[in-house]
């Protein structure tokens, strides 16, 4: 059972974000082009408003957009399900045949991973708050500030496992390591 959690976490991910890509496909356009995450960090209402505008249905562009925003929010919470727990494990994983400091550093991170998770939470109900047409300069501002904190700890999360997991591989193949 142990040898077959972190796979499935990452199996979990990697299916988790083809289907988001896929799903929010449409979402990228010229005044969006990093589409979801153009919502993501719309830090006021203006520009908030301005992408509700883009995502609502047009003759031009019958696909409602906004619908398509709900429904990949929503396979955000599936994601996030996946990633975070990923990441934790991971972050312990690789840190654990190194010395205490190492650890240390392995377990803060793996739970900042399962923080950006939580944040990803606030960040998702912010974005339904707004894709509903509630605009908010408080729900804006708290979305894009959950956003970039949970950017920033899945980033250090990320950045700590390449790093440590050369020093794992290392470690084992000059036969010292796991």
């Amino acid at each position: 059972m142990k040898k077959i959690i972190l796979p499935f976490f990452l199996i979990g991910s990697f299916v988790m974000v083809y289907v988001m890509a896929k799903t929010g496909t449409s979402l990228k356009t010229p005044a969006t082009p990093y589409g979801i995450l153009n919502l993501e960090f719309a830090y006021n209402t203006a520009k908030a408003g301005d992408i509700l505008k883009t995502w609502s249905p047009m003759q031009a562009n019958p696909t409602d957009n906004i619908a398509v925003a709900k429904y990949n929010t929503m396979l955000d919470f599936i994601f996030l399900a996946f990633y975070a727990p990923f990441l934790f494990l991971l972050c312990r994983k690789l840190a654990a045949p190194f010395g205490l400091y190492i650890k240390g550093t392995g377990f803060v991170l793996g739970s900042a991973a399962l923080a950006a998770g939580v944040f990803d939470i606030g960040e998702n109900f912010g974005m339904l708050h707004t894709l509903s047409g509630q605009l908010s300069p408080n729900i804006t501002l708290l979305t894009a500030i959950s956003s970039l904190i949970k950017w920033f700890m899945v980033l250090v999360a990320v950045l700590f496992i390449l790093i440590a997991g050369v020093a794992f591989l290392f470690k084992k193949i000059i036969g010292k390591g796991p």
